[in-house]
């Protein structure tokens, strides 16, 4: 069975039309509200089924039972299971993740894959948040069905403004950023706008939601209820978190885009493609 489920995912126009072709927001609804249900049966019967489609290790985990599907999705890890990298010239991937588009922001322009680009401006919708990244430097960061998915503070760091922006439920896999432009300015997503402790330093995390990803939730902040609100939801804050500490989780897999102002450069191990663990080497500061 998985092996036939391994052939499916590889035909990427298939893939693309079941994971699209559907309707995306009421499929999220429903998966939302399924994997909240604490009945035994329909907990492990839910959790095999993900096994057939991932490979799901469980083995990190700080508990090994959960009450429902969902209870599974944004499981904790055991202590120590991220080391997290200190050295204060670096930023850490706040996810575990595999390497997406990445490099300099040319003029407020960033790739979401070869020969498909998309702007700031269409991203954040907010001047200010274009304005300090727009020569920067940025790596996108997708978080797959299987992985952790709660997301962590890349450095000791100050959150100042959290906006949320409603959105579609597109897939964010490649098959999708194939074939669907503007992918990452179409779904829901969160613009967390953050300063680095001790410096001048600005950086900007972006949340995706996609497809199956029944919420976005923040450690600190409740988000807005009514998650397909008109103008975006804007909320000035002033949180202090460590280097590693937990800001938030997405209740399914998706992507965080990161962005970085003038100088910061990518670690020479983040390579488009590869993975990468929260707490491992990112970026290193001007």
């Amino acid at each position: 069975m998985r092996a036939l489920l391994a052939r499916l995912a590889d035909n990427e126009e298939l893939n693309f039309l079941l994971t699209n072709r559907i309707p995306r927001r009421s499929l999220t609804r429903f998966v939302g509200w399924l994997a909240k249900i604490e009945q035994p049966l329909v907990r492990d019967l839910s959790i095999a089924i993900w096994r057939q489609f991932s490979d799901l290790d469980l083995s990190e985990a700080r508990k090994a039972r959960f009450r429902s599907l969902h209870d599974c999705f944004i499981r904790e890890l055991k202590e120590g299971a991220r080391p997290i990298d200190m050295r204060p010239d670096l930023l850490t991937s706040p996810c575990d993740a595999i390497v997406g588009a990445s490099g300099r922001i040319m003029d407020g322009a960033m790739l979401q894959v070869k020969g498909s680009a998309y702007t700031l401006e269409e991203l954040v919708r907010d001047p200010a948040v274009v304005a300090d990244f727009r020569d920067g430097t940025y790596v996108t960061l997708r978080l797959t069905a299987s992985m952790y998915h709660r997301f962590h503070a890349p450095h000791d760091c100050r959150v100042e403004q959290v906006r949320h922006i409603a959105g579609d439920a597109w897939n964010v896999n490649p098959p999708t950023l194939k074939r669907v432009s503007l992918v990452y300015c179409r779904n829901e997503r969160a613009v967390l706008r953050v300063s680095l402790a001790k410096s001048r330093h600005r950086i900007a995390l972006v949340p995706v939601a996609a497809i199956l990803v029944a919420g976005l939730k923040l450690k600190f902040m409740d988000m807005p209820a009514d998650r397909q609100h008109g103008a975006p939801w804007v909320r000035e804050c002033d949180v202090t978190l460590a280097k590693g500490e937990e800001m938030g989780w997405f209740e399914h897999g998706s992507t965080i885009i990161v962005l970085a102002s003038r100088g910061f450069s990518l670690a020479p191990t983040v390579a488009e493609g590869g993975g990468i663990r929260m707490g491992e080497p990112l970026m290193h500061l001007p």
